[in-house]
């Protein structure tokens, strides 16, 4: 843990913690209270796993806390759990739990194999859930419970606004966007806005609705609660979490070390999250991931190793448990200003402004992914986005697989062929037919590999060439198998040419390789045209 850490840098890694720390703290207020928790909780989780996911996880300068994804995700577990919130950090502690199982299983390089426009979808939509839930706070009414009834309530919240706190949110909001660069290096624009908020209720616009009394002291410990009738939601809802927590989190790795030219380790960095939402989930806190923000933000104040991640999560502590007194005191409204602007941030801008310049796929894809993710849940999002990636991933490598199919006969252009080879083509007078099959074959392309057999012209011999076929899958060699049984229909010979070892244990187990005789496997395309040749000059022979 500390290999990372120097006299020279100690500086940098406390000073780094500590602004990270005054960033995290207005964020995990102001998460806190969107997840229906209570901003103790977004305290709790910005504590634990801030912590515990910089002294086990594998990114040195990331600093992790509750994040605007996984708060969207845990209000709904929160509100469906809500008879009983004990189950609702239950599912935290699963989801935690999860992430240590992803980290031991050596998942983490498969979090990167989703698409792109799956990625900006869900995070524009999170950023628009974000903005839209936090109307009703910024015009002073009560939150609403869900997205759906946030765009209901959005056509008459309006109607009768609390002017203090529409001041107050729009004065937040503006310090958060126009803020400079180098004062927010100096004093973090979310911290600016909290105190001017918090600073105007005090000064007399005291219709503003405000946090009210934080909990000080240690926190209550949640011990895991199961239900039998629940288990299967509980389950999923872990998984969810995990899954989504540890995009982020890998997410924010590979931006921490793009800023710091490291690498990171992404199973280390999930048993790490895994270890921190754990705890969190324990104290009742909510569950966090990697955090773009307060990452760059510990990384350009100099924090380089994971102390500056845990001073971050020490300052934190010091705030529950004495200066929670003053914290009661930030209005809503100002809240409400500053996760807009987060909102704002979640939201994929240079990808959208590239959509007209996009693959009109990927654009759909993303659009669709969005739509979903405002209007359903992430998971769904996510879930569907994988789906149409995947079809569409097969539906293009199943044209590139046909196309990569080459047939030579003796009418045909065979210029692809040696001299000796194309010499032995027209010696078997048009009736042999050579199929050549280049790359992996799969599912995707066996209908179309039956199909462009059927439209070939008739012949004697069928030659299968698939000495340039690295793997097959059981789809694609059931195409194959159906290609064979109808030429030995027809009263064909088939030769099989360059199995390799893969091909031909699948074949074997499916009894597919008994279909052909012995003599017909051959190791080169040249064996099997000078085969072919021999079997068709032995049937013009007199007396065949």
């Amino acid at each position: 843990m500390f290999s990372h850490l120097s006299l020279e840098n100690l500086r940098g890694n406390l000073f780094g913690g500590l602004t990270a720390g005054v960033v995290a703290l207005p964020l995990a207020l102001a998460f806190g209270v969107a997840s229906g928790a209570g901003p103790v909780a977004g305290l709790y989780g910005a504590i634990m796993v801030g912590f515990f996911a910089s002294l086990f996880g594998g990114t040195p300068a990331q600093i992790s806390g509750p994040t605007g994804p996984m708060t969207i995700v845990f209000a709904s577990v929160f509100v469906q759990f809500s008879h009983a919130p004990s189950i609702a950090f239950t599912v935290v502690m699963l989801g935690g739990l999860f992430q240590i199982g992803f980290g031991f299983a050596r998942l983490g390089r498969y979090i990167n194999l989703i698409p792109y426009p799956v990625v900006s979808g869900f995070m524009s939509g999170i950023g628009c859930i974000l903005i839209i839930m936090q109307l009703d706070h910024m015009v002073g009414h009560p939150a609403t419970s869900s997205i759906v009834e946030a765009l209901i309530a959005a056509l008459g919240i309006f109607q009768q606004p609390n002017y203090d706190a529409v001041i107050i949110g729009l004065v937040s909001l503006a310090i958060c966007l126009f803020t400079p660069g180098r004062v927010s290096r100096v004093v973090p624009s979310p911290l600016m806005a909290l105190i001017v908020g918090t600073l105007m209720v005090m000064s007399g616009m005291d219709q503003a609705p405000v946090i009210g009394d934080i909990p000080t002291g240690l926190p209550e410990l949640y011990w895991p609660t199961f239900s039998s009738t629940l288990l299967g939601q509980m389950i999923f809802s872990g998984l969810v979490l995990a899954v989504l927590g540890s995009i982020d989190s890998l997410l924010t790795s590979v931006v921490a070390d793009n800023a710091t030219g490291t690498f990171h380790d992404s199973d280390k960095e999930l048993i790490g999250q895994g270890v921190g939402n754990l705890a969190s989930g324990l104290v009742g806190g909510i569950p966090g991931a990697g955090a773009t923000i307060r990452t760059v933000s510990n990384i350009r104040a100099g924090g380089s190793s994971p102390v500056s991640g845990m001073v971050h999560a020490m300052l934190l502590l010091a705030v529950v448990l004495g200066l929670g007194q003053y914290a009661g005191k930030i209005p809503y409204a100002a809240l409400a200003g500053v996760l807009i602007k987060v909102g704002i941030d979640v939201i994929d801008w240079p990808y959208l402004r590239r959509l007209r310049h996009s693959p009109l796929s990927g654009t759909a894809l993303m659009l669709v992914v969005l739509t979903l993710t405002v209007l359903t849940n992430v998971i769904t999002a996510v879930a569907a986005g994988m789906v149409m990636a995947s079809l569409r991933f097969v539906k293009e490598m199943a044209d590139l697989q046909l196309e990569s199919i080459k047939h030579y006969s003796a009418s045909t252009e065979n210029s692809a062929l040696t001299a000796s080879e194309a010499q032995l083509l027209q010696d078997c007078k048009g009736r042999a037919l050579l199929l050549h099959f280049i790359g992996p074959l799969t599912f995707g392309a066996a209908n179309g590999v039956v199909r462009r057999a059927a439209t070939l012209d008739p012949h004697d011999v069928l030659i299968l060439d698939l000495s340039d076929v690295p793997s097959i899958d059981l789809s694609a060699a059931m195409a194959l198998e159906s290609i064979i049984r109808g030429s030995r229909s027809r009263n064909e010979d088939v030769i099989l040419v360059g199995l390799n070892w893969r091909v031909a244990r699948l074949f074997s187990q499916m009894k597919i390789i008994e279909l052909v005789r012995e003599t017909h496997r051959v190791d080169t395309r040249f064996g099997g045209l000078e085969l072919a040749a021999q079997i068709i000059s032995s049937k013009d022979a007199p007396g065949a």
